[in-house]
């Protein structure tokens, strides 16, 4: 045994460091003289993954058996995590005590895998150690802040180290294009364009990568760009920059695909739906060692069913969708089976809107009464058809439904989810139910504040609401009680947010009886705002010389208005109340100030403004036999001058305007 590995050392002298192949050579030159020694089969190994033949590392190490496994076992995990093994690979590695190295393979399966929170505890263990790897700092800087995107795009930034960028992100193209990535998962994308900037000019700047590595560095940064411009509603900056961006060129398969997805979804809607299909479906198929991420797969399934609706496909999206939301468990929290059963959805409605969709999708309902995803799209489309009534009353049932026994513990958290508790107080606040969303409030802040990681924003404006329900003197006591216990928690979580200290120190005063005061501590009500800062640009005197504007009192508040308000003083004269006309009894001509035609109840041939049409109408409108004389005529004889003469007229008989007389005009007997 001795004798080889002194011959081994004669003959690595003979090579270099960065000969590997020279290495290999010697080793296997040795291992025929002696073929179980441990130190040349581990060199041979190191050798072996220097030259990127994993599996023929892997086999050298298994020749050595189990002492030699122990012996290299950051070689041996490495070799498993480089031929995708990543669950034995991060196995291995965790079993390995004591080495950095096995320490940043086990951080890099875990990311593989998709173990974020995992990945990032491990990063940020290593940079509380000292380093002892050159350029290990920053290398950690990088895959750290690599992880915490990916928790912000997993929505669980709350496991992030660093949610802000920092001044150290600047210095590296990497480490901009990480924190361009948290804030775009944030939703900051403003933020998020100005760091992708940042990460394109650092690396255009960098003289240790020649031409060919700058080009694929961008590559992945103008695919983010293109993503981030369209938010933006930079359509055209966003189409020059997609024009610059050759797709065929991305050596990542992965990446090229999403890259080909961005550049379809520049159109706010195809212009060919079936052509943007077709360039959809013609992308590659991945290898299962260049897969997207989990939640970039669910996006580009939901951009494949939604292409699917365009191109009229709805029965098959029914039947895709159908199967997986047969298979998950209902109610759930999963977002990308919410927006599954949103396109179910949209499929069974076959994309109408309106009282139309909601008489499609209704009968779902009755299949899956606890679909959080289906009862979603119906409050919207109650929304759309302004019917905000049965929009909370079907988000109200899905809740009563999840509070019935027995309840597990992911229904009551899916029951007071932000965004359910969210959706149902903005329902409330538009039909002015203001008690409702108090106790909502209140209700899910009881249930969230004695949670690990509670969600912030609801606390806040659950503590807000109490605290100004509070001031009224009609509140109870446990009101305050309540909206301190909640500011109390958010302080104690994070000291530093000024929020949570204000409502903190206004909660703590108002809960106290008027015999004592509250003290709140000096160190604490200085990091607020002084109230004359906050002062300092209103002038009271012209906000006292404008008044108080009141808004305008809503239908429900005028039918509740007091008796007293009704009553009007002694001394006023009583005014007669105003008839209502109905416009159904108005004639068609009527012209509201003007006075009706006296005449308008005559027959249209006694009024004066009758004039009568053709030669026959006139001549007959020169008599007024029949009608009433309006003149006075004088006698030329039998009668006396000046006066009236009166037609004889027997009060038997009408007289006819006619002239002719009916004499002999009876009917005609039978012969």
């Amino acid at each position: 045994m001795a004798t080889a590995s002194h011959s081994l050392t004669a003959l690595l002298k003979q090579t270099t460091i960065d000969d590997h192949e020279a290495v290999l050579k010697a080793c296997n030159v040795t291992l025929k003289q002696s073929k179980g020694d441990l130190q040349v089969l581990h060199t041979k190994s190191v050798a072996l993954l220097k030259l990127d033949r994993y599996d023929d590392a892997l086999r050298a190490l298994e020749e050595g058996g189990d002492r030699l496994k122990d012996k290299a076992g950051p070689e041996r995990a490495y070799a498993l995590y480089k031929l995708n093994e990543l669950e034995q690979a991060r196995t291995v590695a965790e079993s390995v005590l004591d080495n950095r190295g096995a320490r940043h393979v086990e951080a890099q399966a875990s990311y593989r895998l998709e173990d974020f929170p995992r990945a990032a505890a491990i990063y940020k263990d290593l940079e509380d150690s000292q380093a002892t790897i050159e350029n290990e700092e920053n290398d950690l800087r990088i895959n750290g802040g690599a992880a915490d995107a990916q928790l912000e795009w997993r929505k669980q930034g709350y496991l992030a180290q660093r949610r802000k960028p920092a001044s150290e992100d600047m210095d590296a193209f990497e480490t901009a294009y990480n924190a361009a990535c948290g804030s775009i998962a944030r939703g900051e994308f403003g933020r998020g364009e100005v760091l992708l900037r940042r990460a394109k000019d650092l690396c255009n700047a960098l003289n240790e990568l020649s031409e060919e590595e700058k080009i694929a560095e961008r590559l992945p940064i103008s695919v983010q760009q293109v993503y981030v411009l369209k938010k933006l509603r930079k359509f055209e900056e966003a189409e020059r920059v997609a024009s610059e961006l050759s797709v065929e060129d991305i050596p990542d398969l992965s990446t090229r695909q999403i890259a080909q997805i961005n550049k379809l979804a520049l159109e706010s809607k195809p212009s060919n739906p079936f052509l943007s299909h077709r360039l959809f479906e013609s992308a590659h198929t991945l290898p299962k060692t260049d897969k997207p991420f989990q939640f970039q797969a669910d996006l580009i399934k939901q951009n494949g069913l939604t292409l699917d609706l365009l191109t009229l496909k709805s029965s098959g999206v029914i039947s895709s969708t159908s199967k997986i939301l047969s298979s998950s468990l209902s109610p759930t929290a999963s977002s990308h089976v919410n927006h599954l059963a949103v396109i179910n959805a949209a499929a069974h409605a076959q994309s109408e809107l309106g009282k139309l969709g909601l008489k499609k999708i209704l009968p779902l309902l009755k299949k899956r009464p606890k679909d959080i995803g289906l009862i979603l799209t119906i409050v919207q489309l109650y929304i759309l058809t302004q019917n905000p009534g049965s929009a909370t009353t079907v988000l109200e049932t899905l809740l009563k439904r999840l509070s019935e026994p027995p309840v597990e513990d992911k229904d009551q958290d899916i029951l007071h989810s932000p965004g359910l508790i969210a959706t149902l107080i903005s329902l409330y606040s538009s039909q002015n139910r203001h008690s409702q969303i108090k106790s909502t409030l209140a209700k899910a802040a009881s249930y969230w504040r004695h949670k690990s990681k509670p969600p912030v924003s609801l606390l806040q404006a659950a503590g807000l609401s109490l605290l100004t329900s509070s001031s009224s003197p009609s509140s109870s006591p446990e009101v305050s009680t309540l909206a301190t216990e909640i500011f109390s928690t958010l302080h104690a979580a994070d000291p530093s947010c000024r929020v949570a200290l204000a409502g903190f120190v206004a909660a703590k005063t108002s809960s106290v009886s008027p015999s004592t005061t509250f003290t709140p501590p000096q160190p604490e009500t200085d990091k607020l705002t002084a109230i004359p800062r906050l002062v300092a640009g209103i002038d009271v005197d012209d906000l006292e010389a404008s008044g108080v504007p009141f808004p305008a009192p809503s239908a429900t508040s005028s039918s509740n208005t007091t008796k007293a308000g009704k009553k009007r003083a002694l001394d006023e004269a009583a005014k007669p109340a105003k008839k209502r006309v109905r416009k159904s009894t108005l004639r068609k001509d009527y012209e509201q100030g003007k006075a009706p035609d006296p005449e308008r109840w005559l027959p249209l041939r006694d009024r004066s403004t009758y004039r009568p049409k053709g030669r026959k109408g006139r001549a007959k409108a020169a008599f007024t036999q029949g009608g009433v004389v309006d003149k006075v005529q004088a006698t030329s004889g039998g009668g006396k001058a000046g006066e009236v003469v009166k037609p004889a007229v027997n009060p038997g008989l009408v007289v006819g305007a006619g002239g002719k007389s009916n004499k002999g005009k009876g009917k005609k007997g039978k012969k």
